[in-house]
């Protein structure tokens, strides 16, 4: 009875022991999850780069009616006849640019380019802008969103206005998402609150420590590469100077893995943000728009130009802006390996919210630069 028994005993135990581990597992496996994903593998399934980049492109092909800026998005046919969207037949690398050639009277605007993918991107992707030169001087972005915006997010990878010296990264989504422990090697932190009804729509954003991710010294460093990972796990950007490229990315591997890249300069996990509940699939767009409602405002404008940005820089030759381009050798998108997030479609994004012009935007720029400059 006795050896019965520590039998019984013992396959209880076994039992138990079983029951307890799945239940572990059960308990623990969401608190794995990002760390998992944080060392995802993704592979290339889109590549915009050569003689073919602007295929797969909708150019806007009206007026910013968008953020109030001092431009005409052109149509794809003006952009290449004005040589203002072309593939540069020395470098093969493409630019976008403003007008800088023509003279505009008091009262017009100024021709420029916005494009955006035909194509959407889900979670569960990663796309990489590889960039020799980006526009100072202006209001130029990278940056994606969903085409009901607010609705679906948007995701800024780049951008920030005028003689700046320092890339910002934002999400700008509906009400209820936040930035929470981030892991991220910035600490300048303009605002944690991404919901677009919130401090007139400034979003969640980073300001990138680096002084060579934006501008002049951008150029002079021969640019770099900006990461974006749209994850179940949370948005993350890197940028990395040309010299510093992780060499699964110099290599133009169509394959990589995250755990390549080390920390991100900026991450908005989950945890503060459910990224399936605030985000949907997004449209990779290029814009430059000439001052508007960040740019123009007299307090940001003041920041770092004289005078008045319409009257003084937007009227007349142009030769304001000869640094106003994007010079891109490619944009790559990747997909968690096994999978493809491309969303096909023909979106021709017609809204982005004009609602910058306030002195918060000018206070908290202000305020990120003393940062960064303490």
């Amino acid at each position: 009875m006795r050896i019965s028994f520590q039998s019984f005993s013992f396959s209880l135990n076994l039992s138990f022991l079983n029951m307890m581990w799945q239940a572990s597992l059960s308990i623990f496996l969401p608190v794995l999850l990002p760390g998992a994903l944080a060392a995802t593998t993704y592979d290339m399934v889109k590549e915009f780069s050569g003689s073919t980049f602007f295929d797969g492109w909708n150019f806007y092909g009206k007026f910013d009616n968008l953020t109030n800026g001092d431009a005409i998005f052109v149509t794809s046919s003006v952009a290449k006849s004005s040589k203002l969207a072309y593939v540069d037949s020395t470098t093969n690398r493409a630019i976008i640019k403003v007008d800088n050639t023509t003279k505009v009277a008091l009262s017009d605007k100024r021709n420029t380019v916005r494009i955006s993918t035909q194509d959407e991107i889900g979670v569960g992707s990663v796309w990489i802008a590889d960039m020799y030169h980006v526009p100072y001087g202006v209001w130029p972005a990278f940056w994606s969103q969903a085409p009901n915006w607010p609705t679906g997010g948007e995701i800024d990878t780049f951008e920030h206005w005028n003689m700046e010296l320092h890339n910002e990264m934002t999400l700008h989504t509906n009400p209820g998402c936040q930035q929470v422990s981030p892991a991220q090697t910035s600490t300048v932190v303009n605002s944690t609150d991404c919901s677009f009804s919130s401090n007139s729509n400034a979003g969640c954003g980073v300001m990138g420590p680096n002084d060579s991710s934006y501008g002049a010294k951008f150029a002079a460093a021969q640019g770099g590469v900006f990461i974006t990972e749209f994850a179940e796990s949370g948005i993350s950007v890197w940028f990395f100077n040309r010299t510093s490229i992780p060499t699964s990315i110099s290599s133009n591997s169509s394959s990589f893995s995250i755990a390549d890249l080390g920390t991100p300069v900026a991450n908005w996990p989950t945890g503060g943000c459910a990224i399936d509940t605030f985000f949907k699939p997004q449209n990779l767009i290029f814009d430059i728009t000439l001052c508007g409602d960040a740019a123009g405002n007299k307090a940001v404008f003041a920041q770092t130009c004289s005078g008045i940005c319409y009257d003084d820089y937007v009227v007349g030759d142009g030769s304001n802006y000869n640094n106003a381009y994007f010079d891109v050798a490619s944009v790559r998108v990747y997909s968690v390996a096994g999978t493809n997030t491309l969303v096909k479609g023909n979106s021709a994004l017609t809204f982005r919210p004009s609602s910058w012009a306030t002195l918060g935007v000018a206070a908290l720029s202000t305020g990120a630069m003393i940062l960064l400059q303490s």
